[in-house]
């Protein structure tokens, strides 16, 4: 996913261990981590495999309750959605009740 991403001029970050997408994710966020990135190079967005949110859910979720920037964006891994998890068109359509 990174090497796709990066094909397209957007930069990444591979993590595996919950460690390592937190150290990353603090940093990105600005939080922490081994070394934080400055607050002019914090990203607008955040792009988050579910595998890789799945490690950190309740760094995430206060993340989202305070609504700074970088939005996190969940996409799926290169095998598909997590089991259970919702797409974002299951979101829509059970907050607005339109199907898209």
């Amino acid at each position: 996913m990174v090497l796709a991403f990066r094909l397209t001029g957007i930069s990444g970050t591979v993590a595996e261990s919950r460690h390592e997408v937190l150290d990353a994710f603090n940093r990105i966020t600005g939080k922490g981590g081994d070394i934080a990135a400055p607050v002019d190079a914090v990203p607008n967005v955040l792009i988050l495999t579910e595998a890789a949110a799945a490690l950190i859910p309740e760094e995430e979720l206060e993340w989202q309750k305070k609504g700074q920037y970088p939005l996190i964006v969940e996409i799926p891994s290169l095998g598909g959605h997590l089991v259970g998890k919702k797409t974002l068109t299951d979101a829509i359509r059970e907050a607005i009740g339109v199907q898209v």
